[in-house]
């Protein structure tokens, strides 16, 4: 079993606006709005990929009924911990006409310290059955930054692989817990490392050094693919894997589907390169669909032919 963890589980409107011009009166062309969250959208994915997941994290209120309510009918299953704050609803406007997308996210309801520890005693119950651990997304209000790093420390000493996705202080702490595996996106591992990034030997430097600072390997997701510092056959790798970028509907929830995909293929027991290969074609073809989370497999199959992969060292390509 793969476990997700969303702890700022939301409702995701996105609504698709052509000529979208801020201050001005605007009407959709479609519109979707789903369960979501890192952690969530991540499940979706790997729900469509056909591996077992069950996603857990907050729900509140009349938000977080829905959002339950919504996984369910998506036969998804999952087991939130219900809080007495409201869970949040985040927009995104997608204008078709020039690609661009605007995101307008609520920071999330305020969660207890006993509700904190109801989550605890759930994913580590949760955990003794699975195999696979993701942590993803935000913080809602109230949780310490240090919270991942101390639950995938308790996670990790029952023998689960751990995994977090996540940006600033938390993602920053949770390195401290020594997690299986690190995959921000770039924007997220620049602040993480502390530098811009102009070329394959930064990117490659930068993935070395997110496992210098604690995660087993480390992964960082580009808007073409991803550069990973990965253990292959008892040794260390640096893999550049990319595939041509995409005629994109939607690149909402890329990321996720990416992180998905290579999940489940690690799951499956694949060797380390095609796990990140087949991350990548997810990735990929997640971007022809509205709303995030969503795949079609026979065209990740399709895509996965035309992935590319090179060997890299910390200062660039592999001579």
């Amino acid at each position: 079993m793969i476990i997700t963890v969303t702890l700022n589980s939301a409702m995701d409107k996105t609504l698709e606006v052509p000529s979208f011009t801020p201050g001005r009166r605007h009407r959709t062309v479609d519109q979707t709005t789903m369960p979501g969250g890192k952690g969530v959208n991540i499940a979706r994915a790997i729900k469509r990929l056909g591996q077992p997941v069950i996603a857990t994290g907050f729900a509140g209120g009349a938000t977080g009924t829905r959002i339950v309510e919504a996984l369910t009918d998506e036969s998804i299953l999952n087991d939130f911990v219900r809080i007495d704050d409201e869970s949040r609803t985040n927009t995104a406007v997608l204008d078709p006409t020039t690609g661009l997308q605007t995101e307008i996210n609520e920071r999330g309801p305020a969660v207890s310290a006993q509700e904190l520890e109801l989550l605890r005693e759930k994913l580590l119950y949760l955990a003794r059955g699975a195999s696979i651990c993701v942590f993803a997304g935000s913080l809602p209000r109230g949780v310490d930054h240090a919270v991942y790093s101390d639950l995938i420390r308790e996670v990790g000493r029952l023998g689960v692989t751990t995994m977090i996705d996540s940006d600033g202080e938390p993602l920053r702490l949770a390195m401290r817990a020594e997690p299986d595996l690190v995959s921000p996106n770039e924007l997220e591992a620049e602040e993480l490392v502390g530098q811009e990034f102009n070329d394959d030997g930064d990117h490659a430097n930068a993935v070395v050094e997110m496992v210098r600072r604690g995660a087993r390997e480390a992964i960082m997701t580009v808007s073409d693919g991803c550069y990973a510092h990965i253990l292959e056959g008892g040794a260390r790798a640096i893999y550049r894997v990319r595939v041509e970028e995409q005629e994109a509907r939607s690149a909402v929830g890329s990321g996720d589907a990416f992180l998905a995909g290579y999940v489940s293929a690690r799951y499956a027991g694949q060797p380390p390169i095609d796990c990140l290969r087949f991350g990548v074609a997810c990735g990929a073809e997640s971007t022809h669909h509205f709303g995030a989370g969503i795949l079609d497999l026979a065209q990740v199959d399709r895509l996965l032919g035309v992935v590319e992969s090179e060997s890299l060292h910390a200062g660039g390509v592999v001579g």
